[in-house]
């Protein structure tokens, strides 16, 4: 299963966002992986995009984007998801099903994890579906 660690800054430490975004993925895997999820990537880097955790729901290859907002005053973390997030987010999955599954793509859809500064977890299953 590949593994890609978070981006550090050019000293190797990471910033304390960083650490709170690597720990609201770490939460959000734990989440999905309690419901029944199998996770087959993480931090999955292209030049399109970064895919956050891809994982197997049933028949379904579930692309999640994990979100972390300290608070809802600017519209909360799925609002931070906009059009050219979910563009790049889109691009992203195409390289990873190509190089996963060659010609044959799987079911597959987008969800959105969203953890709150007290820790609450919320999935949003299909959360690009207009």
């Amino acid at each position: 299963m590949p593994t890609r660690g978070t981006p550090t800054r050019a000293t190797g430490v990471r910033t304390p966002r960083q650490r709170a975004g690597a720990a609201a993925e770490q939460a959000a895997e734990r989440h999905l992986v309690a419901a029944g999820c199998r996770v087959l990537a993480r931090n999955a880097r292209y030049r399109e995009g970064e895919l956050d955790l891809v994982v197997r729901e049933r028949e379904h290859v579930v692309f999640v984007e994990v979100r972390l907002r300290a608070s809802e005053r600017f519209g909360g973390a799925l609002s931070s998801v906009d059009v050219f997030k979910q563009k790049r987010l889109a691009r992203a999955a195409q390289r990873w099903l190509a190089e996963h599954h060659g010609e044959r793509w799987p079911a597959c859809r987008f969800d959105v994890v969203t953890v709150d500064g007290d820790g609450r977890i919320e999935w949003l299953r299909d959360a690009f579906a207009t």
